[in-house]
């Protein structure tokens, strides 16, 4: 590449990432070595994503070069899944006030890895690897407290805040630009079999505790308050609240997810 060609924005985005490590070992020379091994040696930002998932995932019986295989040949052959990942930081970063740089959530946000794993998994689900699937979704439940089943299908800019206890069953749908908070359940409503869990669309924000439960659809641009049990559809851009939920409201913006307001009393 020329010096004066345009850098593509996955380039962009891993210059930003590395000025920021060096930022950090200016002023925390104690983590230098840690911020190295995960971004200064590495030559891109797929190569230190693999680096700092694999090490995250690996056991005592799954060395950590044989999950970084998975991850690497993920990346090279579905590069869709960078271009993910990158979207889901960048979700983090402009939703959340507690953050202040791309880093922050990407060596330590468990939300964003536990989404990452899953996109792994998800890709092996696919090529009819469903044993190493299961494997990865294990891993990322014993490692995160994030249960997701391999077949979910996730859109990009996906927030998981906090992320502890999400579960997000076979058939759901999470689309664009949506946050979920802890503890949430996106589940069937028995044994039945099929298309049985939610489909979630743009916009929506799931506050914590939240259980939505079989194939419901949460409309574009809605809410669910925290502690609310869904159990039929959501229209758009409605606020819903209850037990079972109820419609209370609407959202004071299109797209509840980038504000994460979670006073529905002011809806």
């Amino acid at each position: 590449m020329s010096a004066t060609a345009p850098l593509h924005h996955t380039d962009t985005f891993w210059q930003t990432l590395k000025q920021e490590a060096e930022q950090v070992i200016r002023q925390e020379p104690l983590l230098a070595s840690f911020i190295h091994a995960c971004i200064l040696a590495h030559h891109n930002f797929e190569a230190a994503l693999s680096f700092i998932l694999s090490n995250k995932m690996k056991d005592d019986v799954m060395q950590v070069l044989a999950i970084r295989e998975v991850f690497d040949e993920a990346y090279m052959l579905e590069p869709a899944i960078v271009d993910a990942a990158i979207s889901d930081i960048k979700a983090v970063f402009d939703r959340d006030p507690a953050v202040h740089s791309y880093l922050t959530v990407l060596i330590h946000f468990k939300g964003f890895q536990s989404i990452q794993v899953h996109r792994l998994a998800h890709y092996l689900w696919k090529r009819r690897r469903t044993d190493l699937a299961l494997f990865i979704q294990s891993r990322n439940s014993q490692v995160f407290g994030v249960d997701i089943h391999p077949a979910a299908q996730f859109g990009r800019g996906v927030m998981f805040d906090h992320a502890t206890g999400i579960v997000v069953g076979e058939t759901t749908v999470i689309e664009d630009n949506v946050s979920i908070l802890q503890s949430v359940t996106l589940g069937g409503t028995g044994n039945e079999s099929g298309d049985r869990h939610p489909k979630i669309r743009q916009g929506v924000m799931v506050g914590s505790g939240a259980k939505i439960l079989g194939n419901i659809e949460i409309g574009r641009g809605s809410k669910v308050g925290a502690g609310s049990v869904v159990l039929s559809d959501v229209p758009a851009h409605v606020t819903v609240v209850g037990v079972p939920a109820k419609i209370v409201g609407r959202p004071c913006c299109e797209n509840p997810c980038e504000t994460m307001d979670q006073n529905v009393l002011e809806d």
